[in-house]
């Protein structure tokens, strides 16, 4: 397209690689030999490989890829190769005539200083670190840097004693000594099989706590989590974490850790999350720190689910991995779902299924409307970067949900053992997966497939029909999915839909829990696994019937429970039985879900013009749930449910529910029935926001998150009132609060009200009280980031020269500039077009220092075609201009062509 011909490159375009062209390794590495010479300017490593040829592969020259390395030399069992024996450039070193077996000893230097990818060997502050996962391994020594190729490792670590006191890498340390030039060497031993993107190194001045866990066959196993030593006193409860998931993992999977010690290290700049790397995690702070004095009640509970998460990859990830990167979802889909299920059994699980699928339809689902949309296993990629997405991780993690859900937990459990010992040690593909669950269980998951090599989000249309006369009600359920790039044409998913029936007095009338009258009938397969008064109705073809006779009214229809697939449901209930559901139904999912529902059919009325008015209906709906709120028992899962009924669909959420976004209209509609709510129930929510005020210490558990999230919204309602009681009361719990959590909640109360005369001095004061803390800093500059104004741009560009604002750091990335423009609507769509054009000032800035946090920096400029003709310009042009880039990297190169493509 014209666009595309437009975007400027000094080098060729960079080449798409496609998993069709797939082909085993020439050579494999049997054993890894690292020794890293740690010293400020110049690192300098050896490694020495043993090598030998592949019988798979297809033979040739030994291809090693490597980059930004310095080559020193290379020796061939002991040989030094002279120069016309190999031939290096920018992404590789080949050797043209090598032995079927040989050891190969490469010396390179590198310069972690000057490492602002964050990918490789880096320093963090005094601390050498590492991330090598997809392809940084490359950056540290010329090597077969793909999944397939699995090497023991040992590492030794050389540097200075007292500037580096801890040097730690993979499996168990085995030696120990210190040299004739007072240097220290630590020798580490990994005994298990790995690819190089689980390699890791750390080394700095760190301090950490230390436990023992025992496994299940009696082996005592060292815990430890390192930090830098003025953070030591916030990893306790990542350390109740770790052993809570162990334990789990035994119960619920079977497996069992396979070290003599596991540890994990928290960095300061690193652009994921964390790491699995075996045997040696290593956590971005956000996902490991944790206090209540400086971490909110969500940062608690992702910390317990992220430690659970990379725990879980030793044998979800590191004993079974990813034969190539195209089967990603492989390990992350999987290891998300067990970290969900680990999620929900420590805490209220209706709410964790309720956030996930929350978090599934504004931001998943968003992807999967957009020009990077992709199937959970892509079929190529320029960058794999940007494929580590909601896509692969999100709905990969639903699709393994779904086939426990056909399969039922007793077959699915079984299948997963089959998989865990059929391939232990081996690098597979999302195929094997499935094969295991068929073997294991019998069913045939071929159709199911689908889900693996289809993109986008599938819709089902459900229409139903009474007969008085027949006392049977009829279902038609319709499957469709929306053309995707590269795919015009999707062939029927299989889908389980469950469904549930209601009496006018809110009895369940299917499964075991219906009166025996009542019968089903359905041309597609039906099931029971989830709950009694569930069916799940297996929808395999373009259209399916489900016949329900024996009932004498026609029921209340309780759809798509448990959120059961990642579909989007078409029906067109009465606001009558959406507050029905509300006040009746028994699966939690389904409450909440009809609560969206009655709000976002009201609010899009008022978004079209349709209607102004707020009807009757939904306020008794609303008074009956505070009512409900006032009245719920002191435990996790009614408080929590309460809060999560009463809160308003998101503007971003509301965005996706027409076809041309209207920014102005989503925001003025969703601000007003707030304030509306707020006036109409001010007592309520005063009543409600006291009843649930903090009683005692500080306890990190479902009953407290449930009672801090149910009086954090009921201050947020009291404070729309105009009589300014509730931000009087906001400024006070913010004075006497003595946790993150409810601080921070007053902090935004005030913030965030365009009315807070006190705003200046509440954000000075909390950065005055945290300004040590890097991480309450960072909430700091979101707090700002997300004033709903159309001119806090220029607050986002006044806190980007701030003192404590550091553009290398990830972290202060995503919580200034990633919060205003991904989740700031009315700011970064300000009609004049101010925020994208800072945005992709931000986007080339970072093209070069941090490729990756570039690309996915771009996302919302992505998402173009969604608005009006003049921000589609604008929009177009700020991509245009990225594009045109003198250097663009590989990661912003392919969002940039992929969102201009066919304009």
């Amino acid at each position: 397209t014209a666009d595309r011909l437009e975007i400027a490159m000094k080098d060729a375009q960079p080449r798409a690689i496609r998993r069709a062209d797939y082909q085993p390794p020439a050579y494999l590495i049997e054993h890894t030999n690292l020794r890293f010479e740690l010293e400020s300017g110049t690192t300098r490593v050896t490694s020495r490989l043993t090598v030998r040829r592949n019988p798979a592969g297809t033979g040739g020259a030994l291809v090693l890829d490597g980059q930004a390395l310095t080559l020193e030399s290379v020796a061939l069992d002991g040989e030094a190769l002279s120069e016309n024996a190999f031939a290096v450039d920018d992404e590789s070193l080949t050797l043209f005539d090598v032995p079927e077996h040989f050891e190969l000893e490469v010396v390179t230097g590198i310069c972690p200083e000057e490492n602002t990818a964050l990918e490789g060997l880096y320093r963090s502050g005094g601390m050498y670190c590492t991330q090598c996962e997809a392809e940084g391994f490359r950056r540290i020594t010329y090597y077969l840097d793909r999944p397939d190729v699995l090497s023991r490792f040992t590492t030794t670590l050389v540097g200075d004693g007292a500037e580096l006191p801890i040097m730690l890498s993979n499996g168990n340390e085995v030696a120990r000594e210190r040299l004739a030039d007072g240097r220290t060497a630590v020798t580490w031993e990994d005994p298990f099989p790995k690819p190089a993107y689980l390699f890791a190194l750390v080394a700095g001045t760190l301090e950490h706590i230390e436990s023992t866990f025992v496994t299940m066959s009696g082996r005592e196993v060292l815990l430890r989590i390192y930090t830098e030593p003025h953070n030591v006193d916030k990893v306790d409860y990542a350390m109740g974490a770790l052993k809570r998931s162990m334990r789990w993992d035994e119960e619920v999977y079977g497996r069992e850790y396979d070290l003599d010690i596991f540890m994990i290290v928290a960095v300061d700049d690193f652009n994921m999350g964390a790491m699995e790397n075996k045997g040696l995690n290593i956590f971005n702070t956000s996902c490991v720190l944790a206090s209540p004095e400086t971490t909110t009640d969500a940062g608690f509970r992702r910390v317990e689910a992220v430690v659970a998460h990379e725990y879980f990859h030793n044998w979800s990830g590191n004993r079974v991995t990813c034969r190539d990167w195209f089967q990603l979802s492989l390990k992350e889909g999987f290891t998300v779902l067990r970290d969900a299920q680990f999620s929900a059994a420590m805490n209220a699980a209706t709410i964790k299924r309720i956030e996930d699928a929350n978090f599934l339809r504004t931001m998943q689902f968003a992807e999967d409307a957009g020009p990077m949309a992709h199937p959970i296993r892509p079929d190529s990629f320029i960058e794999i970067s940007n494929f580590y997405t909601l896509t692969v991780y999100e709905k990969g993690a639903e699709v393994v949900r779904m086939i426990r859900t056909l399969l039922g937990p007793e077959r699915f459990r079984a299948g997963t053992d089959l998989y865990f010992e059929r391939h232990d040690g081996q690098a597979v593909t999302c195929d094997d997966f499935v094969i295991a669950m068929e073997d294991a269980s019998g069913v045939d998951l071929g159709q199911f497939r689908n889900w693996y090599s289809q993109a986008g989000t599938p819709r089902v249309r459900v229409e139903s029909s009474y007969d008085a006369d027949a006392q049977a009600l009829t279902l038609e359920f319709e499957q469709s999915c929306p053309p995707s790039p590269g795919q015009s044409e999707k062939a029927p998913f299989v889908i389980p839909f469950a469904v549930g029936a209601l009496d006018a007095a809110g009895n369940e009338l299917l499964g075991a829990a219906g009166p025996e009258a009542v019968t089903v009938a359905c041309d597609a397969r039906i099931d029971n696994p989830l709950s009694d008064g569930t069916l799940v109705v297996q929808l395999a073809e373009s259209r399916t019937s489900l016949r329900i006779e024996g009932v004498d009214q026609p029921p209340a229809l309780s759809l798509h429970r448990d959120f059961s697939a990642p579909v989007i449901v078409e029906a067109e209930p009465s606001l009558e039985s959406l507050a029905f559901l509300v006040a009746h139904d028994s699966d939690g999912f389904a409450r909440w879900d009809a609560a969206q529902a009655f709000y976002s059919r009201v609010l899009l009325k008022r978004v079209t013009g349709e209607s102004d008015e707020t009807p009757s209906l939904l306020l008794e709906t609303v008074d009956a749930l505070v009512t409900e709120a006032l009245q719920a028992p002191d435990n996790s899962e009614a408080r929590a449910l309460a809060a999560a009924m009463l809160t308003l669909p998101s503007e971003e959420y509301l965005a996706q529910q027409i076809s041309v976004v209207d920014v102005e209209g989503i925001h003025a509609a969703r601000s007003g029935m707030r304030r509306k709510l707020g006036e109409r129930f001010s007592g309520q929510w005063r009543r409600l926001f006291e009843v649930n005020a903090s009683q005692g210490a500080y306890v990190p558990d479902a009953r407290g998150f449930a009672r801090r999230a149910l009086g954090a919204l009921a201050l947020a309602y009291w404070a729309e009132c105009e009589d300014g009681e509730g931000l009087d009361a906001a400024r006070a719990l913010y004075e006497r609060a003595d946790n993150m959590t409810e601080r921070l909640a007053a902090l935004r109360t005030i913030a965030w009200h365009p009315g807070a005369a006190d705003r200046n001095e509440v954000l000075d004061n909390f950065l005055a009280r945290f300004r040590s803390e890097a991480l309450v800093v960072d909430q700091w500059f979101a707090t700002q980031a997300l004033r709903a104004s159309p001119d806090v741009i220029e607050d986002v560009r006044r806190l980007e020269a701030h003192e404590a604002f550091d553009a290398r750091n990830p972290n202060k990335l995503r919580s200034l500039i990633g919060a205003f423009c991904n989740q700031n609507p009315i700011g970064f769509h300000a009609p004049g077009g101010e925020g994208y054009q800072y945005l992709a000032d931000w986007v080339i800035r970072l093209n070069t220092q941090n490729p990756q946090m570039a690309a996915r920096l771009l996302t919302p400029l992505t998402r173009w075609r969604r608005f009006d003709a003049p921000r589609q310009e604008r929009m177009r042009a700020a991509l245009k201009r990225i594009g045109s880039t003198d250097g663009l990297s590989k990661d912003v190169f392919e969002v940039v062509s992929k969102s201009l493509a066919d304009s």
